[in-house]
């Protein structure tokens, strides 16, 4: 098939995510290597977003494509109530990796996944039924995901099952808790303990966070809040989640976000980067509190596909791969760069309000006048900012435009010539942002 085969078929028998289909212009992708897709018109762009955020290690790298040939001769399937030695030595190296305490795996087919089992085992666990959650968060498409999402993707898939309770951000999107990072958490931690009060923390079974807040601004927690809000939680009786689905396993220039914080959550989530997205994995790992828990207790979840032996072989190749190559500690040290070439375009065009990265981690916020207002309003667009993501595609660069931002997340083994160049194209393409600028 041609191109406009492909683009026409695909738009005529498959429904698209978040989009009405017959909207939608789809970018035809033929094969991608390293930090580069590439179309099927020959058409060679360079990966600024690591397509969901989620391919950490980059395109086909030939020592997991090889790992995952070697286990199509093997086993490539098995029941859930198995043993399998893929599974005994992945659930081995996700214990070595994750701090202590946590040493215990649900296996799923992704983040929404990890997460809809996560709720589970804390409500079992406490025997309480009440979720924490924050606004500018986003947890996943299922339907009871949607409702611990807190952006604008959840109105149409409401209503939703009880017992979810959203609270602001320490970073709302409108106002600001203080002026700097310690009154910042301080202001957003009392708040949270009088909703705790008013909502009665033995009805709270636990409170689920992106460790960082991805989508929604790429919002490193401020300074002494991960401590904080573990220490708030744990007098109350109320479990932390933290979802590292898409800041984990390196994205942020550690293994784990919440490293950052010098914290252990009860539980984590994890999906994307656990196979750098070459197949559907993720995972539930759990206290050994709660995994001891569910030693004597039925936990009353199950998967056709939880522990997939295939998924595992690529998770156990991948993570091999992201330990020997260094990749975490790449995407800490290209954070430096992210940023000055950031600070470089903040103080070049009028239209950027600020950049923000941890690790390769990072977000441009676009604005439209010397206040500082959006350029594009909250769920809303703007000419310019359709215009500049059509520019990027155009002119060899993929990465997520929305609302007034755009994301800055490559593959973790980027080098820093080609950060350097995927910033060359985005400081092109902002003159189309600037003549919308109000003076």
């Amino acid at each position: 098939m041609n191109t406009e085969e492909i683009v026409e078929l695909c738009k005529k028998h498959t429904l698209y995510t978040w989009s009405a289909t017959g909207s939608v212009n789809p970018l035809p992708i033929d094969h991608a290597e390293g930090v580069y897709i590439y179309t099927t018109d020959g058409r060679k762009i360079i990966d600024f977003n690591s397509q969901l955020m989620s391919v950490n290690i980059g395109h086909s790298h030939p020592k997991v494509i090889a790992a995952m040939k070697k286990a199509c001769d093997g086993l490539l399937y098995s029941y859930p109530g198995t043993a399998t030695a893929v599974r005994a030595r992945v659930s081995k190296l996700l214990a070595i990796l994750l701090p202590d305490d946590i040493n215990t795996f649900f296996f799923t087919l992704g983040g929404a996944e990890a997460n809809e089992n996560a709720v589970r085992a804390a409500r079992a666990y406490t025997g309480k039924q009440k979720i924490l959650v924050r606004y500018r968060s986003y947890h996943g498409g299922t339907n009871l995901c949607m409702q611990l999402t807190g952006d604008p993707r959840r109105w149409a898939n409401e209503p939703g099952g009880p017992g979810v309770i959203r609270v602001m951000d320490p970073q709302p999107y409108n106002f600001s808790f203080g002026d700097n990072e310690e009154e910042i958490t301080r202001r957003n931690l009392q708040y949270l303990e009088e909703v705790i009060m008013y909502e009665g923390a033995s009805s709270i079974a636990a409170m689920m966070i992106e460790t960082v807040t991805g989508t929604n601004g790429i919002l490193a927690p401020p300074k002494g809040y991960l401590k904080g809000l573990k220490e708030l939680l744990k007098r109350n009786n109320i479990l932390l989640i933290c979802d590292e689905v898409m800041c984990g396993l390196g994205r942020t220039g550690k293994m784990f976000a919440f490293e950052y914080g010098g914290i252990v959550p009860d539980i984590v989530t994890l999906a994307k980067g656990l196979t750098s997205s070459y197949v559907p994995l993720g995972a539930m790992g759990v206290s050994d509190a709660i995994a001891d828990h569910f030693r004597e207790n039925v936990f009353w979840g199950g998967l056709t596909y939880n522990s997939h032996p295939f998924a595992l072989a690529t998770a156990e190749a991948v993570l091999g791969v992201l330990l020997e190559e260094k990749m975490v500690e790449n995407a800490a040290k290209m954070e430096g760069v992210m940023r000055e070439e950031m600070d470089r375009l903040a103080k070049k065009h009028p239209s950027v309000k600020e950049g923000r990265a941890i690790g390769l981690f990072g977000m441009m916020d676009l604005q439209k006048n010397a206040k500082g207002e959006p350029l594009a309003p909250y769920n809303g667009s703007h000419p310019a900012m359709n215009a500049l993501s059509k520019f990027f595609i155009d002119n060899g660069l993929f990465t997520f435009v929305r609302w007034a931002s755009f994301m800055c997340n490559p593959p973790l083994c980027i080098t820093e010539k080609e950060l350097r160049f995927g910033f060359e194209i985005i400081d092109r393409g902002l003159e189309i942002t600037d003549a919308a600028f109000e003076k």
